[in-house]
């Protein structure tokens, strides 16, 4: 699945060369609740085409109606709020009062766009920054992701290329999880080095790679993009994964595991592998929400919500208390 970031960005563009009027509509800020986080876009079309989502559908309806009426014309960006009072909120499908600011831009350059697009397709980080008076853009590149800003008349958003989930090991589990992290957009990277067990790998969409663990994340070189989970219950396999994986940036590195097998984990990374006390905190065991799973399925949906939950910042993402002693 696309990186929805690019397919708006992407889909504006093509309006844009075709000479199409066409808005691009951004999340600035939210008060209380709200269906989509700040940084999120979607472009509006002059005869109503939407690709993307600001909210849960009724703002987009809102959007396409407004400018039904009153046709795209060039004009400053400007901003729009919308659920000011508890009736907006309901009109507009915004829960328990929520309020969400957007920016919107008429008619974005199509040069713009096009070097947006190429830069995000590469996999190249890109701040995209819009002055306020004028509409003019900048756009550089980053080292690292940075959230919405507004400062000093612009607004700046960042654009990257998809978050990337690395599993190591090809069982049914990794199916599993590969399948919801492709549907949750995701680029997905398998690593099993041993052949009787990658020979059944089937999930479309799924790079399979065969090199030892640790060289394999070494050549992926994590950022805060990148979750790394370890599935094979071998620990020459996923020590390896996970020796070079608590070194890195990845916003998530977790491994499969009884609390037993945690402890053992623990102890072996920091005696053998120099690990310090600090990055062995970094290490979801066992891995997921403790949602009572039992099957691959369900463990699956554990280790996405949890991963999904660490991505977006939410505080029950930790699951359980880190064992820190043997268990007998």
């Amino acid at each position: 699945m696309e990186n929805l970031d690019l397919a708006v960005l992407r889909q504006l563009r093509d309006w844009r060369r075709a000479e199409r009027h066409a808005l691009l509509a951004t999340v600035v800020r939210t008060w209380g609740s709200s269906p989509r986080p700040v940084g999120s876009i979607m472009a509006l079309s002059a005869d109503g085409a939407v690709v993307g989502s600001v909210s849960g559908g009724c703002i987009e309806d809102d959007l396409v109606e407004r400018h039904r009426h009153h046709p795209m014309a060039e004009a400053p960006p400007r901003f729009v709020t919308y659920g000011v009072t508890a009736d907006e909120a309901h009109r507009f499908g915004l829960p328990c009062g929520g309020t969400l600011e957007l920016l919107l831009e008429h008619d974005p350059d199509a040069d713009a766009l096009d070097d947006l697009v190429e830069a995000v397709s590469q996999g190249r980080l890109v701040r995209r920054a819009v002055r306020l008076s004028d509409g003019a853009v900048v756009q550089q590149p980053l080292h690292r992701p940075e959230g919405l800003r507004v400062a000093d008349g612009v607004v700046s958003n960042t654009f990257g290329p998809a978050y990337r989930m690395l599993l190591i090991g090809a069982g049914q589990l990794a199916e599993c999880l590969a399948t919801m992290a492709l549907f949750s957009g995701f680029d997905v990277t398998v690593c099993d080095p041993r052949e009787a067990h990658r020979d059944a790998w089937s999930v479309a969409g799924a790079a399979l790679v065969t090199g030892m663990p640790d060289d394999v994340v070494t050549a992926m070189r994590p950022d805060a993009r990148t979750c790394i989970v370890a599935l094979t219950h071998d620990p020459k396999l996923d020590d390896l994964a996970l020796m070079e994986a608590l070194r890195s940036e990845a916003f998530y590195v977790g491994a499969i595991g009884s609390r037993r097998n945690q402890v053992s984990r623990r102890e072996r990374l920091t005696a053998h592998f120099g690990l310090t006390e600090a990055q062995m905190r970094r290490l979801h065991g066992p891995v997921g929400l403790d949602i009572g799973s039992r099957t691959p399925p369900e463990i699956a949906v554990s280790i996405m919500a949890e991963v999904i939950a660490v991505k977006n910042a939410v505080a029950a993402a930790v699951s359980r208390p880190a064992p820190v002693a043997a268990v007998t």
